[in-house]
């Protein structure tokens, strides 16, 4: 189970996450959200460890922006969040390709999963991401702190593995383990381990991350 991260701003408490070794860390340069990057410390972000990936997020961004972010912060993910469709992720992928960076760029197709969703629109995607993330259905494109009804996941009939997001916290991580999918790749916490907006709470982090390390070893 890779454990993810998102909505990090601060200096000393990107340091300090990074000491718990996540898998990714996320930085959100959506300009609406509360969590906005803007423009983050570069020393900072230079001391992240190789084996932590930097992944930033964007709604409806343009490619050249999100490339000026890739190379300005050595990203390793792009996460989508917004109405992206499946030929701009086709043509972002190529775009990214194209860079010729010395490294894969991960693409990650973020969807808000409601009631009566359509998994069967994910099938045009499935070529040209590496993976989907499931978070809540929100008018602000995530971190509204809500969880959906994870049995919905079980009409999602696809083969590409996702991330699990959206109001995941002390309280019901212990139930992520009824899920038994294989597909679930990692888990993104985000709201629920705040003191405010971008300020993670690292013992509550310390405290998933110690949870979810331990059913590793178990396996």
């Amino acid at each position: 189970m890779i454990l993810k991260v998102c909505g990090m701003r601060e200096p000393d408490n990107i340091r300090e996450l990074v000491e718990l070794q996540p898998d990714y860390i996320g930085f959100i340069f959506y300009p609406h959200s509360s969590r906005f990057a803007g423009k983050l410390d570069l020393t900072t972000i230079g001391q992240i460890p190789a084996h932590v990936k930097k992944t930033g997020v964007f709604v409806d961004e343009a490619m050249d922006t999100m490339a000026d972010e890739v190379i300005q912060y050595n990203l390793d993910a792009i996460q989508l969040h917004g109405s992206e469709s499946p030929e701009f992720c086709r043509s972002f992928k190529k775009f990214l390709h194209n860079m010729q960076t010395e490294k894969h760029v991960e693409l990650i197709k973020a969807f808000g999963i409601h009631e009566g969703f359509d998994f069967t629109a994910l099938d045009a995607y499935e070529d040209f991401v590496d993976y989907f993330l499931f978070d809540t259905s929100t008018a602000g494109h995530g971190g509204s702190g809500q969880t959906f009804d994870w049995n919905i996941l079980q009409h999602y009939h696809g083969t590409k593995q996702y991330f699990l997001s959206g109001g995941l916290s002390p309280d019901n991580i212990d139930a992520v383990r009824s899920l038994k999918d294989v597909r679930l790749h990692g888990l993104d916490l985000n709201s629920k381990y705040e003191h405010e907006p971008a300020l993670k709470d690292i013992d509550k982090i310390r405290e998933t991350f110690d949870k979810i390390r331990a059913l590793r070893i178990k396996k």
